[in-house]
This record gives structure tokens, C-alpha cells and sequence, in this order.
């Protein structure tokens, strides 16, 4: 059997002492180091990260109803901003997870989207172990330390605007076309999926994004659009 990695630097960094570090340690197994240590003591990652993904959005939930005076649909926004893969994966490195992440060796040279997948994957796991072991009050305290705390940040950056909207409402205006999304490019495993979307008026291509799914590749493509005409009308 593999020799198990010490997760005192992490518990540090969490700020959180185990009482069963194995809770924490599977948090962090990917099933692809499974196929390669059969004989691995503990399970995969994915039933944590199911767990940690509902504790998440109802603590982000619960903040965004109490701390902002919005409509429905821009509180959704801003829990979407927050809570998605992007959002996650750059969380997962300032938490340094990838040091402590079990991944076979072919994932483990992966060092593009994929690996940002299951470095989002990893800290809903997480917080799914955090839950289990030591509570929700915990658990909430660490995702408002670590994840609540980049609201301000998304507010003021815009990251939570709904840009197909906001390009859909600007091309109509102004060209009277609605934009239309075509998936270029698709790759990956099921998993890990990637896409490539292109956003267009008419025949003519207006913008181009990538994504872990086609609603986020739309997301980043009307972005693109917006950002050419904006520099257009200078």
C-alpha cells in the first residue's frame, strides 16, 4: 500500500485538527489513483464531494439572503460567480490541494482544464469532510473564511453580471439580431469535459470561450463579443 501523505500543512491551513484525519484524507482521492492502488484503504472522493457541494451552496446561500438587498435572479448570479468550477480551482491553490491531491499518473501530468476540475471537485470534498467530522458551524466558517470572502472582489469585477444577457440585450439594440451559440470544439472524458463555444450574429463570429460546460463556454464567449464592441465604439 501506498505510503499516506502527512496533512498536518493542510489542517494548518484549514485551521481545522482532525478527529479522523482518514475523513480528510479521502477528500482528496481521485478515482483515477484508485485504478492504480487497488489496494488503497479508503474510497474515492466523489460521495464527499457530493456532500460539500450542498453544504456549500446552502452556507453561500444563507450569507447572500442576509448580507444583500437583491432580486432573485441577481442573488443566484452572485451565488453562481462564487461557487463555480473557476471560482473553486483557485481556491484549491491558494489552499495548495494539489500538494495533497491522490491522482494517477497520467491525471497527474494533466495540468490544464482537467486538473482544474478536480481541483474544484477536491475542495467540495473537502468541505464535505469538514462537515462530517467536525460540523456544519465549522464547515461554515471555513467557506466564509476561504470562499465568502472573494464577494467583494466578484462585485466589484463585474464577475457576476450575466454577459449572454448583457450581449443579448446590446445586439438586439443595435444590430436588431439575437446572437446564436455553435459548440466548436468538444473533448475530454465525461468527467472532464471541455468546450469550445463560439457566439454569433448571423453568419458572422463575434466572440469565442472555452468552458467546462457549454453554459460557461457561452458565458465566456459573449463576454469576448461584449469586450469587441466595447472596443469598437471607442
Amino acid at each position: 500500500m501506498p505510503l499516506a501523505k502527512d496533512l498536518s500543512p493542510l489542517e494548518k491551513t484549514l485551521d481545522i485538527t482532525f478527529k479522523n484525519i482518514d475523513t480528510l484524507r479521502q477528500a482528496l482521492v481521485h478515482r483515477s489513483y484508485l485504478n492504480e492502488n487497488p489496494d488503497f484503504n479508503l474510497g474515492h472522493n466523489e460521495r464527499l464531494e457530493f456532500l460539500g457541494d450542498a453544504v456549500l451552496e446552502l452556507v453561500v446561500t444563507d450569507h447572500l439572503y442576509h448580507h444583500y438587498d437583491l432580486p432573485e435572479g441577481e442573488l443566484t448570479n452572485l451565488r453562481a460567480a462564487i461557487v463555480r468550477g473557476e471560482m473553486l480551482s483557485k481556491i484549491a491553490d491558494e489552499l495548495a490541494l494539489d500538494d495533497f491531491l491522490l491522482l494517477s499518473r497520467g491525471e497527474r501530468k494533466d495540468i490544464g482544464k482537467a486538473r482544474q476540475y478536480i481541483l474544484a471537485n477536491a475542495v467540495e470534498a473537502v468541505i464535505g469532510a469538514v462537515y462530517l467530522d467536525q460540523g456544519y458551524a465549522s464547515a461554515a466558517t471555513l467557506i466564509e473564511r476561504v470562499i465568502i470572502a472573494k464577494l467583494t472582489d466578484i462585485v466589484a469585477q463585474g464577475l457576476h453580471i450575466d454577459t449572454k444577457s448583457k450581449f443579448q440585450e446590446l445586439a438586439q439594440e443595435k444590430y436588431r439580431v439575437t446572437p446564436s451559440y455553435e459548440v466548436l470544439r468538444e473533448d475530454g472524458l465525461d468527467h472532464a469535459k471541455h468546450f469550445v463555444v463560439g457566439v454569433f450574429l448571423g453568419a458572422k463570429k463575434m466572440g469565442e470561450g472555452t468552458g467546462s460546460s457549454k453554459q460557461e463556454a457561452q458565458q465566456h464567449a459573449a463576454k469576448e463579443a461584449l469586450e469587441k464592441i466595447e472596443k469598437s465604439d471607442k
